[in-house]
């Protein structure tokens, strides 16, 4: 390791926690309610269209899933980085302008209260608050993945390096909310935007003689590498794995509440176009990344570095450690940090949101103080903090496979749950509660049902496949929704009626 990058990554995490202290003061002096917490006072879509993309692009995409397309070729890439962005763009564009339009009109600040209020279901609202809490499993991904990076370059123990970090960012989200985060998120992915060009630009050597000469070396090391399935692989074996339930797993993963409330953040409903096209053409640039495993594979082909195998998690810091010198290094890392914090930012923040406002708060009788609540929201930050140091600790010391299996098992759980009852919200007026109910309960029921029951041939063994489980979810969800619709259809949810014609 270069001394030179040691002190000059201590130097940088300095400057940037600086940086963000600057962000948080200005938007803590903004947040006087927990509306300002969650959705801020109103952004350009400049702004809330990069903070969209940072917020969509993780530690995952930087960091975690180039590690997958080293491992498992392009099979990983047209699975994470095609067909999961494909779905995820279609959905985006679908859905924000609708969302947009009934969650300001509900005065929602997270999902579960515009669950509540778009079917006059308290009970209801409050189930999807809890099930919000599987989210708490991507912020352990994210954890790892930045603790990956950021220890090798500091020559630091893991577990300091994770604590230090889960207090500092958990520290800061507390007292900013979106007032700053809109800002530390945009300035993120400019940094992103930066280093995905220097990533992606980084194995033009690896193209001298052509594409075909490109192939012919990964090739060499495993023919698997450059198939477009790969059956040797735990979860990138055929059509259905790599194609059809990635496809679907995209489509979905916008009903996350940190995404899908992105747009209320928008000063006007008149620039949700400029703000999703904005989002999407820095979002297909982020996704391009995990091609950036393939020269990873190239300089490592047998994933080792020296002379110990690398762990999934590990080779994509591994690579940025050994290609670049110390400048270019130091802002390589500046922009995995950033992938990382920009999405732990968003996570924290409306996770937080979600168990005060839809959780405890309706516990109480009568209505208490805006402090009251900023205090009990920083409480239960802090709570989440202690739970992912645990549970992060945990994959850094054994992880099955890669912490991503973990994290997706968590979201793809809960973005199921949500898909059908946002969908429905949007689309359709005059619908009876118990059909999305019903759905939510049963995408949760078969997610878990076929990831830990394995009943399915994709779902069995050591390592199983998140997004089937995911995928049969989400088809069993709609399929039930369907079913129900038949037996409630000359029913109406008055209540619910009357909120979205006032």
């Amino acid at each position: 390791m270069n001394i030179d990058i040691v002190i000059a990554t201590r130097i940088l995490l300095i400057a940037y926690a600086a940086v963000m202290i600057f962000f948080v003061v200005r938007g803590a002096l903004r947040t006087r309610s927990m509306t300002d917490f969650a959705i801020g006072n109103g952004f350009s879509p400049l702004v809330v269209g990069l903070s969209l993309a940072a917020n969509i692009t993780s530690a995952a995409t930087f960091i975690i899933n180039p590690g997958f397309v080293a491992m498992f070729g392009l099979s990983a890439f047209i699975a994470m980085s095609v067909m999961v962005p494909l779905g995820l763009m279609i959905s985006l564009i679908i859905l924000s302008r609708s969302f947009q339009k009934h969650g300001s009109a509900f005065k929602a600040i997270s999902l579960a209260q515009w669950v509540n209020k778009r079917y006059n279901s308290p009970a209801y609202g409050r189930l999807m608050a809890v099930l919000s809490l599987l989210l708490i499993t991507f912020i352990v991904l994210i954890c790892v993945g930045m603790v990956k990076v950021i220890a090798p370059a500091l020559q630091a123990s893991e577990l300091y390096v994770l604590i230090g970090l889960v207090v500092f960012v958990f520290g800061y989200t507390m007292f900013g909310g979106a007032n700053s985060m809109a800002y530390t998120n945009a300035f993120q992915a400019i940094v992103m935007g930066v280093v995905a060009l220097i990533l992606i630009f980084s194995g033009t050597g690896h193209f001298d003689g052509g594409l075909s000469a490109f192939w012919g070396k990964l090739n060499q090391i495993d023919p698997m590498l450059s198939k477009t399935f790969n059956p040797t692989s735990p979860i990138f074996r055929d059509f259905f794995e790599v194609i059809f339930c990635n496809f679907i797993i995209g489509l979905a993963i916008v009903c996350q509440p940190h995404i899908i409330t992105r747009s209320l953040m928008l000063r006007s409903s008149k620039d949700i176009n400029k703000y999703l096209a904005i989002a999407i053409v820095v979002e297909m640039l982020f996704f391009m990344v995990l091609f950036v495993g393939l020269f990873a594979r190239l300089d490592m082909p047998d994933l080792t570095l020296a002379g110990k195998k690398l762990p999934m998690d590990g080779i994509m810091s591994a690579y940025v450690l050994e290609r670049f010198d110390t400048g270019v290094g130091l802002l390589v890392i500046f922009g995995l940090l950033s992938a990382g914090l920009s999405t732990l930012e968003g996570l924290v923040q409306s996770v937080s949101t979600t168990v005060t406002n839809d959780i405890i708060l309706p516990s109480f009788k009568s209505e208490i103080s805006e402090d009251r609540k900023k205090l009990i929201n920083r409480g239960v930050i802090t709570l989440l903090a202690v739970i992912a140091i645990t549970v992060s600790y945990r994959q850094l010391v054994s992880p099955n496979l890669s912490v991503a299996i973990l994290g997706q098992n968590g979201v793809y759980a809960f973005f199921s749950a949500a898909f059908m009852p946002v969908l429905l919200g949007i689309f359709t007026k005059n619908i009876h509660k118990s059909v999305p109910i019903t759905s939510t309960i049963i995408a949760v029921v078969v997610y878990f049902s076929t990831y830990y029951g394995q009943l399915s041939f994709y779902t069995t063994g050591v390592i199983r496949n998140p997004a089937v489980a995911g995928t049969y979810a989400i088809l069993a969800a709609i399929l039930a929704a369907g079913i129900m619709y038949l037996f409630t259809r000359n029913k109406t949810n008055i209540n619910s009626q009357k909120i979205i014609n006032a």
